[in-house]
């Protein structure tokens, strides 16, 4: 029964698996001769028309380049130093707003030595603010690359070029914090602090600015990074705070999380080259961890948009009993091959269940158990499932950015893909894991990280629950895959009430699929994504049991 059958098919599309002062320190380097190219009018003519280099600039036209712009830059010629870029016009608004904006004085910058087409250099400056002053420096670079029409060397203008931190649009700033400082406190009072947890350094941020004016705290004045306004609310990043020049007063927040859970978290997927983890309240929806490796960087756990593979079973197992089409005890054989759409998916290894039932098939993640039921059902059934019962994809009010999940209405050989978690499916942790604690709670409670009352925010609602046969039979379905199924080596000795499902989501062009694995115990449930690593079991099932057992 411990077979996570593989998603696979033969024949078809890919797409199925879907004012300054200051000195300057000189360049060393040595002179390449660049490649020219004539022009097809001097072939034509055989006259002596001036060549164009081509191929990668040369290490001196790295090097003169790389000196010039960086020396305009620094003695306040904005003009010129931009017109040494690829794109004038932004170079030099972003140039003469940067030290104003910044409050900057006393502007040094010290190249360092390029690197191939690269110029690192050193920027150091002062902040003066009403008074206030402080040193400041940090490292950053210049890509030179050859203007293909002239073929002279130029600085890519790119806000990074200005400082690291920067991406287009965002400004740097030096006043008064646009966001208190807050304390944020886990559910039972204690402190969660970024060097505690680094992987909450970014939702610590997000809260900050969402809630640092409802605490009663008191701004400071820092330096910062003024983000870009985002095309939609909840893709807005935070502001980065850079360099405190006067502290503010931290107003408390609390947060719904646990302190001792996220630490397990943390610890479960510390040392992965990538993995996500999250787990939830099934009876509130209260979030009580989040973690990802590494721990700075994408938030993997409630922003990613993977496909989630089998354990999508656990929405299609609903869908499927709901509709009256199978039951955890009845004859539900998983055949070798099943063709729909004009496709033939085929199980891992052509293995097959014969005579067994729905359970049996379910435990097993056998996929042609689940594909066979396509012709069944019409393109929108699984969409609907998963919105109206799951919550999947309705507009999730949680306090920090999140994607909320995406089932899209497909057709044929897709829509039969989607019943597996494969063709357009797309989720992350915290949205698998409310696939577990939907099924524990037997509702859909949107998940959240600080309280509806401290904002009035609204909290999507599913518009309709299981029926209580269905609810019934996926509690058995996903009990059996924890205690004898898929799910049973990483669950073996979890007491309590426990369910379980595991996930292997391939991705095309990618050797191992994506681990994926979701469990509730009591109240809690949790979900883990550990990509290209393996089967789901083996590889995110630990992170995940690591999750339950500390609670």
């Amino acid at each position: 029964m411990r077979r996570e059958v593989k998603y696979g098919l033969i024949g078809g599309s890919a797409a199925l698996v879907a004012g300054v002062a200051g000195g300057l320190a000189l360049f060393g380097g040595s002179e390449d001769t660049p490649r020219t190219q004539v022009t097809a009018a001097d072939a034509k003519t055989g006259e002596n028309a001036p060549t164009v280099p081509t191929g990668p600039p040369s290490a001196k036209e790295v090097q003169t380049a790389g000196h010039e712009f960086l020396k305009a830059w620094q003695s306040g010629d904005a003009a010129t130093a931009a017109g040494l870029t690829d794109n004038p016009a932004a170079a030099q608004a972003a140039l003469e707003s940067f030290a104003k904006q910044a409050k900057f004085s006393k502007v040094t910058v010290t190249p360092g030595t390029p690197s191939g087409s690269t110029v690192p250099y050193t920027v150091t400056a002062q902040i003066d603010h009403n008074g206030t002053k402080a040193p400041y420096s940090y490292r950053t670079s210049a890509t030179v690359q050859r203007d293909k029409t002239t073929g002279k060397p130029q600085i890519a203008w790119r806000p990074t070029v200005l400082h690291p931190g920067l991406a287009k649009g965002d400004e740097l700033r030096t006043g008064e914090a646009e966001a208190p400082p807050i304390k944020a406190v886990d559910r039972n009072g204690t402190e969660l602090t970024p060097e505690a947890h680094p992987t909450l350094a970014g939702i610590l941020d997000s809260l900050r600015a969402k809630y640092g004016d409802k605490t009663g705290g008191k701004p400071g004045i820092e330096l910062f990074i003024h983000r870009a306004k985002a095309a939609k609310p909840d893709e807005q990043q935070p502001d980065k705070t850079l360099k405190v020049l006067s502290k503010g007063t931290p107003g408390t927040l609390k947060t719904t999380l646990d302190a001792k859970l996220q630490a397990a978290a943390e610890k479960a997927v510390e040392g992965k080259k990538s993995a996500a983890a999250a787990a939830v309240k099934p009876s509130t929806g209260e979030i009580l961890a989040l973690a990802n490796s590494p721990a700075k960087g994408f938030n993997l756990a409630t922003q990613g948009s993977l496909a989630p593979g089998s354990t999508m079973k656990i929405v299609t197992a609903a869908l499927l009993m709901d509709k009256g089409l199978t039951d955890p005890g009845k004859k539900h054989p998983c055949p070798k091959f099943v063709t729909v759409g004009g496709w033939k998916f085929q199980n891992l290894n052509k293995t097959e269940i014969k005579d067994g039932t729905f359970a049996q098939s379910f435990a097993a993640s056998c996929n042609n158990a689940f594909i066979s039921q396509a012709s069944k059902l019409g393109n929108d059934d699984l969409t609907k499932e998963a919105r109206d019962v799951f919550g999947i994809g309705l507009n999730w009010n949680t306090g920090i950015p999140t994607f909320d999940g995406s089932v899209p209405v497909q057709s044929d050989a897709q829509m039969a893909a989607s019943l597996i978690g494969q063709g357009g499916v797309r989720m992350n942790p915290l949205n698998v894991a409310t696939f577990a604690a939907t099924v524990r709670a037997g509702s859909f409670h949107q998940p959240y990280i600080v309280a509806q009352s401290l904002d009035n925010r609204a909290f999507a609602k599913a518009p309709r629950t299981m029926k209580p046969s269905t609810l019934d039979g996926l509690k058995s379905l996903m009990k059996l895959t924890a205690t004898s199924g898929t799910a049973a080596e990483a669950m073996s000795g979890v007491g309590g009430d426990i369910g379980a499902k595991t996930g292997s989501a391939e991705v095309d062009g990618q050797e191992k699929p994506n681990a994926w694995f979701t469990a509730y115990r009591d109240d809690v449930a949790a979900a883990a994504v550990v990509p290209a690593s393996g089967h789901g079991g083996s590889n995110a099932g630990p992170v995940v049991r690591a999750i339950l057992t500390a609670g």
